[in-house]
Formats: C-alpha cells, structure tokens, sequence
C-alpha cells in the first residue's frame, strides 16, 4: 500500500448543485486526516495548463450551500488524447499529488478511469451530474435539486395554464434518460410524460390529452425529456397541434435553469457523505472506483461498471404517474 501525502480534487463536465458541497467534504477530509490538498481549476484542461494551487481549510468557507463549482468546469478535448493525459500526469507527478477525485458525469468518470489506466495515479469519482444517469448510486449529486427546480417550475406554469384553459409543453433535460421528466411528472402531476426509454406515439399522447379533457381537465401539463424519440417540446407540440384542437398550446424549455441555483438539504448531505468518503477510500487504496450511497451505506463500484450498466427507469413510477394523471 502506498503512503498517500497530497491529492487534488477537480470538477469536470456539465456543472450540478452539490458539486461545491463536495468540494468542500474533500478538501476539509483531506486536512482532517492530514494530507495536502489541492483544486485543480477548470476540469482536465487545468490539468493539462497546470492551473493546480494549494488549498486550505478556509479555502471552501460558505459555499456548502452555493450552485455551480468554485474550481469551474469544461469539457476537455485535449484530455482525450494520449499526450494530453500525459502532460496533466507530469504537472500531478511534479507536485508529488497521489491521487485525484474527479466530481462530474459518465464522460469525466470515464476520463478518470483512462487517467488511472495509463498512468498509476489513484482516482476516485464522484458521480455528479443531474441526469442520475451513474449506476453505484441511488441518487447522483444535483438531481434532487434539479427536479425541485423543475418542480417549482411547473408549479408556476400550471397557474398560467389554469388560467387560461391551456396546454403546456415544458422540455426538461435528459438526452438518454428521463430520470428528471419523471420525478417531475409525478411530483407536479403531469398528464403525460415523454421519455426517451419509453416509445409513447404521438397518436397515443392524443389518446391520453383527449381522455382528460373529456373528464373535465380545463389545461393539462405534458413532460418532455429532451431525448425523446418524437422530438422536443416544440416539435411535439406542432405534431400535437396539427391533429387536436380542444387546447390552446404553449411551450417552455426550461433549459440550463434546471442546473442552477442552490443545493437542496438532501444534495448537501449526500455531497458532503460522498466526498468524506472518497478521501477515505484513497487513503484505502481504494482507486478506479466511484463512491456512491446505497440503502444508506457508502458503496464503492468500479468505475466502468457504474458507466456502463444501465440504469433503468422506475416502471412503478411510470405505472403512478399514469394512474394518478386522470
């Protein structure tokens, strides 16, 4: 077992409420078992550019509760080649850092796993995106806070829609999955939910709008993740449209609003639980894994297993959603 001295901490990809929240369990669980701790600015490309500074206990005051990443995001082409990963191993190797612990979504992971591969240097994720797309995890850091946004969001829509009879089409993140589409529908009550897992027709969508109105609904709320397979909000709406004239039809893509603003209570705690827990596991030797948490333990899954099987949706969830939409 090596002796860890020094890791960093950086954050990668699309940025989630949390992530700050997890930065800081890091550095201060670092301090606390008396390792040097240092941030890495700008994902893998600050690797590459060397933009590594020392940090210390006062570092992360007062953004337990703040949005966004203190150390800043991108997306890193650079990183994906071998020379790339080479010169961010160097500068890590020059300032004796032993490991690092990667906070972001399947493609950061996936670069850390790559990172760990060629070069030695330990790693450990942190699954960090609003997608709660990463298996080794119930929830992922910023998707409590990203559907109680969109929860908020639609709360606000549906006022406007009763008030004017009227039926909203509201797109929500979620390219490959509907985590986010779904917990929203059954927690604002949607009348239909449209996820790229699960093929609802056109036809169908009808079907459901044209039910409702017949059982007295004056406006209805449709989710559309953005991923599915009939087109997003605006496309379905005008597919909507041409075939079912009973509503008067709006659309609201609430876009990066979903990724902004505050960290929940929950994402706080589970930023904060992870990110301890991740300084430990290097200290275990533990690397090429992501901490997650499960039934309320702390579970670390190799890193390519928690990309790579897929995370299905809740079908009980669906069969509610349906249920209770009438």
């Amino acid at each position: 077992m090596r002796i860890m001295k020094n890791i960093a901490v950086l954050t990668s990809g699309g940025d989630a409420p949390g992530m700050n929240a997890a930065i800081r369990a890091v550095v201060r669980a670092a301090i606390y078992y008396n390792l040097g701790i240092y941030g890495v600015e700008g994902g893998y490309q600050g690797l590459i550019e060397n933009k590594i500074r020392k940090l210390h206990v006062r570092s992360v005051s007062r953004i337990l509760g703040s949005g966004g990443t203190m150390l800043k995001s991108s997306r890193s082409p650079e990183f994906k080649t071998v020379e790339g990963r080479k010169k961010a191993a160097d500068f890590l190797k020059a300032k004796n850092i032993d490991g690092v612990v990667v906070i972001g979504g399947d493609g950061s992971l996936t670069g850390a796993h790559i990172l760990q591969e060629e070069t030695g240097i330990q790693v450990i994720g942190l699954p960090g995106t609003i997608d709660n797309d990463l298996s080794g995890t119930e929830n992922t850091i910023g998707f409590d806070s990203a559907t109680n946004v969109v929860t908020q969001s639609i709360d606000k829509i549906r006022d406007t829609a009763s008030s004017h009879n009227r039926l909203f089409f509201v797109e929500v993140m979620g390219r490959d999955t509907g985590f986010i589409a779904l917990r929203s529908a059954v927690a604002t009550g949607a009348i239909c939910v449209m996820l790229p897992e699960r093929s609802t027709s056109v036809e169908e969508l009808i079907a459901i709008l044209r039910k409702g109105f017949q059982n007295n609904k004056t406006s209805s709320i449709v989710i559309v993740a953005e991923g599915n397979p009939n087109g997003g909000a605006f496309e379905l709406a005008k597919k909507v449209n041409d075939n079912y004239k009973d509503y008067e039809t709006k659309v609201t893509v609430l876009g990066h609003l979903q990724r902004g603003g505050d960290p929940t209570c929950y994402d706080r705690v589970l930023a904060s639980q992870l990110g301890v827990a991740a300084v430990e596991g290097l200290l275990s030797d533990k690397s090429d894994c992501m901490v997650g948490l499960i039934n309320g333990s702390i579970v670390f899954t190799p890193i390519m297993e928690a990309i790579q099987d897929e995370r299905k949706i809740d079908d009980n969830l669906v069969k509610i959603s349906q249920i209770l939409s009438i």
